[in-house]
């Protein structure tokens, strides 16, 4: 079942590894088949090593195990309550990567300093709000869901295709999990650049606004011009 999906979704869990974002067992990444309502993630707590195509959970849009023989991702209902909420995210990423971390357990937005981060988000990159007691003693990965949700409010969430979850770490999505996970590793490297800039000068400006839209908008506008064709992911 799904098993060109199993194999994409498998490859872009592998890719947070060789990218750097994730040791251990510290991170997920899913896809949506849409046709079908099927989202594949990864198992639970299972070794980055030791895993394979065929170790990817099946699950249906409520979180009910569809096939495979290991439980999903702990994260699985923030990632259900994502694709349910959007239905243009085909993928979606947990990490705990180190710098935007730190932004996310400061309970600070990633700032628009420069170009580079206004090639890929139209903006600062959002931090939520902290989760009261009952929500994280209540179905907490669900309303996790629920406060990325809230924070993004009415903004198109391709536009910023990330976020800080405060006090946990960051989620990204794309069109597909291999774009997400792009979108992860960009989210990354920009909170990392941010960190630096303002470690040497920690009164840095925002970038000019028609600096930000400039460079968004040459990559992702109606009339872009970035590259040598249409990119649907990043």
């Amino acid at each position: 079942m799904l098993e060109q999906l199993k194999k994409d979704v498998y490859e872009a869990n592998m890719e947070l590894v060789e990218k750097g974002l994730v040791i251990y067992t510290w991170g997920n990444v899913s896809g949506i088949d849409r046709a079908s309502g099927l989202v594949v993630i990864k198992p639970s707590g299972v070794d980055y090593d030791v895993l394979s195509p065929e170790d990817m959970t099946v699950v249906d849009l409520e979180g009910n195990i569809v096939e495979g023989r290991y439980k999903p991702s702990s994260d699985t209902a923030t990632h259900l309550a994502l694709y349910k909420a959007y239905p243009e995210l085909g993928g979606v990423v947990h990490t705990h990567a180190v710098y935007s971390v730190v932004f996310a357990q400061a309970g600070l937005p990633v700032p628009a300093l420069g170009t580079t981060h206004a090639d890929y988000f139209h903006g600062d990159i959002p931090c939520t709000r902290a989760l009261t007691a009952d929500e994280i003693n209540g179905e907490y990965e669900a309303n996790t869901g629920s406060v990325i949700i809230e924070t993004i409010g009415g903004r198109d969430p391709m536009e910023v295709p990330g976020i800080l979850v405060r006090n946990h770490g960051p989620f990204a999505w794309g069109k597909t999990a291999s774009g997400a996970v792009y979108n992860a590793v960009v989210l990354e490297k920009v909170a990392e650049m941010a960190y630096r800039t303002l470690t040497l000068k920690p009164d840095a400006l925002h970038a000019p606004l028609y600096l930000l839209d400039r460079h968004y908008y040459r990559k992702h506008g109606a009339n872009a011009y970035y590259g040598q064709g249409a990119n649907e992911d990043h």
